[in-house]
């Protein structure tokens, strides 16, 4: 470009355009082009995230809920939730769980507004006792070592994992296999709570045990039984009168082997 200015205007020498004069029509086609390009991919990226991110929230909500809920409990609702695990017998309201419309839709009560609610303070609670005790009872047979206490821990881990396939299994064969699964782990986990009874029994006066785990396990069949019918009728909806009545005396006497089993307090924990 400096030639061409030094040499100024010569004739019969054609002299370059400095400043190229620019296409309207193509700038304007482009810039028109790649906006709607890049608007039909956002929203089309945007629809597929979307019902992506909502498809995977409605499973997560729809099998596994919220932590956070089972959590909303305060001492008022654990002692009458105990009542309830304890002696169902006892129990003369509902077992229905109480709803409430949120977000335009119903959705059920935490369990400090309802006794009915499964909650997993209680059964985390009861888990970790029950090791303590079965601690404290290995120590008073001279039979305590860490090694003994873990495989103690993996026993009570174990035996909730049975009761959870248990009642999981039992619903799947009724068609109801839509529960929460933190809801089928906190009904297996009021295990726990009835457990304690017979092995604190057992420290205090050795023969207590053989009464209290019966017991214990009656009333744990009955709350069981009570829970399932309503998980069955109230929330999944479902029926089957062929299976119905049998699968849920099943349910009830399993508890008596898996009591006995968790109860035998030994330092070989499949015994």
């Amino acid at each position: 470009m400096e030639i061409y200015n030094n040499l100024g205007a010569q004739p019969g020498v054609p002299r370059p355009p400095t400043n190229p004069q620019p296409n309207p029509f193509g700038n304007s086609f482009y810039g028109a082009g790649s906006g709607l390009i890049r608007g039909g991919l956002g929203a089309y990226g945007e629809k597929i995230l979307g019902s992506s991110s909502e498809y995977v929230q409605s499973n997560i909500s729809r099998y596994f809920s919220d932590p956070q809920y089972y959590f909303q409990v305060n001492d008022q609702y654990v002692r009458n939730k105990l009542k309830v695990v304890l002696l169902p017998f006892l129990h003369r309201g509902h077992w229905t769980r109480i709803t409430e419309p949120v977000g335009g839709r119903l959705s059920y009560k935490p369990p400090i507004y309802d006794i009915n609610a499964p909650d997993l303070y209680i059964p985390f609670m009861a888990f970790g006792t029950y090791v303590v005790l079965a601690g404290l009872s290995l120590g008073l047979q001279g039979k305590f070592s860490p090694e003994a206490l873990n495989w103690l821990f993996v026993k009570g881990l174990f035996g909730w994992f049975l009761q959870v396939m248990l009642l999981k299994v039992t619903l799947l064969s009724l068609g109801g296999g839509e529960a929460p699964l933190l809801d089928i782990l906190a009904y297996a986990g009021y295990t726990f709570t009835g457990m304690c009874l017979p092995v604190f029994g057992r420290i205090i006066w050795r023969y207590s045990y053989y009464f209290l785990v019966p017991w214990t396990c009656l009333c744990m069949g009955v709350f069981l039984v009570k829970t399932m019918k309503r998980v069955l009728f109230a929330e999944v909806r479902s029926y089957d009168s062929s299976r119905h009545h049998y699968l849920l005396i099943f349910i009830a006497m399993a508890q008596f082997p898996l009591y006995t089993w968790l109860g035998n307090i030994t330092v070989n924990w499949l015994f």
